[in-house]
């Protein structure tokens, strides 16, 4: 099946997301997911993207981008996918793709839904929380930022929190990601982010 061709543009909202090649993890400690976040910083500004949220989890990736300018998202993922994929088999001494595939990408083109693709992006890390650990206890996500725990600057925010109707944006938006969310609610805002095959 011949892969989607996406037409990025000046200006558009997208879901970006990867996985590793045959699930596999593509992060296997701190110092991975700090490389990553150190090269997705870097091409952010190469590339004129704005990162409004992401989530890394051990086998894939979650970013909420923003192109700003002519040049394609395309071109960040490249070089952001290809040069982290060089470190890795570098470090682990293997060879071959580190990613199943290009990566997928959902056009996001209700201002309003951005606000539920980052609830959906952040709630990523539930599965690897134990009992006693909170979101914001996860170091690999845009949360802790959202929620004013964390003082780097790698997202543009406001975007998001500007659709709370609140003084306080960090606590209302700590209580809309952990608000309940029906499971049919759930489904219905995925199909929303998830491109289909």
């Amino acid at each position: 099946m011949p892969r989607r061709e996406h037409t990025f543009f000046q200006g558009s909202y997208w879901h970006v997301y990867c996985r590793g090649n045959e699930k596999k993890n593509v992060f296997m400690g701190q110092g991975d997911y700090k490389h990553f976040l150190d090269k997705m910083k870097e091409y952010r500004n190469t590339h004129n993207i704005s990162i409004i949220c992401y989530c890394l989890m051990p086998n894939h990736f979650h970013l909420l981008l923003r192109q700003n300018g002519d040049e394609s998202i395309s071109k960040f993922m490249h070089h952001l996918s290809v040069s982290y994929s060089m470190y890795f088999n570098r470090r682990y001494d293997r060879i071959g793709h580190l990613f199943q595939g290009r990566f997928k990408a959902k056009l996001i083109t209700i201002n309003e839904y951005l606000l539920h693709v980052s609830r959906y992006i952040h709630l990523n890390p539930l599965k690897l929380i134990c009992d006693t650990a909170t979101l914001e206890d996860y170091p690999w996500s845009s949360y802790s930022e959202y929620i004013g725990r964390n003082a780097e600057k790698i997202c543009d925010k406001e975007i998001i929190l500007k659709q709370l109707s609140s003084i306080d944006y960090y606590s209302a938006y700590h209580t809309f990601v952990n608000g309940h969310i029906l499971d049919t609610e759930f489904m219905n805002i995925r199909s929303l982010i998830i491109e289909q095959d």
